[in-house]
């Protein structure tokens, strides 16, 4: 999900022209992280994350230097290493102003002090991972949920616990559990037919579903206020809030 927020990124720079000439402390920030990559320094690429660095959901967050130089070569494989490596700072980076560094495409970011924040690239070890998670997910789920092509992640709120998958097709299940039940019961509700809902060029984007008169939208906040917590539901009845709880989002 991280990946198509940015190459929503993307397409909007690009297509705008706002993208802004590489200053020479940046191309030297970029040089610096080509060399390492070149190298295989897994110490002082080590340094320069900003953790948790995120993989695609199930697949763990990298947590810190220890677990980035372990989980180093299922990450950075030969594709990808060839794409840094053999990238030119001046025609295959972009700076695109507060929101980073990106190469080409989007699949490397680092922020304007020098730090990768993602890594929107999936190795072929990765996408093995990932499949294995999610089939071990689906023999956890209770059977009348135990089916998805991919997880999006799962919210809890004081009240609720709220799983959100893709059924195919950009087909959005939400299923949704008091907070005390396991997701190995039989779901309180399960709305099909979500839609994906991305707001500007910032990051934020919501799940929204539909059940009779009621609408249940789940925002994951990505760029907010200093106090936004990370993601919110809010239900409303014939447009009329009648819920609106903060969440934190417990995988993605």
């Amino acid at each position: 999900m991280k990946k198509l927020i940015y190459f929503l990124f993307v397409v909007f720079y690009f297509n705008n022209s706002f993208c802004q000439d590489l200053k020479p402390e940046y191309k030297k920030i970029i040089e610096t992280f080509i060399n390492n990559v070149k190298t295989d320094n897994k110490e002082a690429l080590g340094e320069m994350i900003s953790y948790p660095l995120k993989r695609e959901y199930p697949i763990p967050a990298i947590s810190d230097k220890a677990d980035f130089i372990k989980r180093y070569p299922e990450v950075f494989d030969v594709t990808l290493k060839n794409e840094i490596v053999k990238s030119d700072p001046l025609k295959n980076w972009s700076d695109m102003g507060w929101r980073g560094l990106m190469l080409d495409q989007g699949n490397i970011w680092l922020d304007i002090d020098g730090k990768l924040i993602a890594v929107n690239y999936q190795s072929k070890f990765e996408n093995e991972l990932k499949n294995r998670l999610n089939a071990d997910q689906k023999k956890k789920l209770d059977p009348s949920i135990a089916f998805f092509q991919s997880p999006i992640c799962v919210l809890e709120t004081s009240k609720f616990k709220i799983r959100i998958d893709n059924l195919g097709n950009n087909n959005y299940r939400y299923a949704s559990w008091s907070i005390k039940k396991e997701m190995t019961e039989k779901p309180d509700l399960v709305i099909n037919g979500g839609e994906l809902v991305v707001e500007g060029s910032g990051g934020n984007h919501q799940y929204e579903f539909k059940k009779d008169k009621y609408l249940y939208e789940c925002s994951i906040i990505v760029l907010g206020e200093k106090n936004s917590p990370p993601a919110r539901l809010v239900i409303y009845q014939s447009k009329k809030v009648i819920l609106s709880q903060d969440a934190k989002i417990v995988s993605r």
